[in-house]
């Protein structure tokens, strides 16, 4: 298996990534689609994105596999997008094909009208 790298700034994590707005998300939201939370359990007890998945930023490398199906549309998201463009570029590390971090995160979600619970 490849070496994961996690070293490297936000910045250089988003340039190996693909990024979606808050709006973006919501008009690809279906049923092939998994939203990714890699944020920590006290975040995702206070709000989520309904039907999300929960994977802290921490776990993803461990765990992303036994969790997100591979054929599987991903849009990952934590409270303002930096941690989730980490966690993209993890995944794109480990074979995912269609994955994306969520700019502006929950945050982002939240003010942009997109459903939580």
């Amino acid at each position: 298996m490849a070496e994961i790298s996690h070293a490297g700034t936000v910045q250089e994590a988003k340039s190996r990534i693909k990024e979606v707005t808050p709006q973006q998300a919501m008009t690809e939201r279906d049923a092939n689609t998994v939203f990714l939370d890699v944020r920590e359990a006290n975040e995702w007890n206070v709000a989520r994105i309904p039907g999300a998945v929960f994977l802290p930023l921490g776990s993803v490398e461990a765990k992303v596999e036994e969790t997100v199906p591979r054929d599987k549309k991903v849009v990952v998201y934590c409270r303002s997008g930096n941690r989730s463009a980490f966690a993209a570029d993890t995944m794109r590390q480990l074979g995912y094909t269609d994955v994306a971090s969520m700019s502006d995160g929950i945050q982002g979600w939240a003010d942009a009208g997109g459903e939580i619970e």
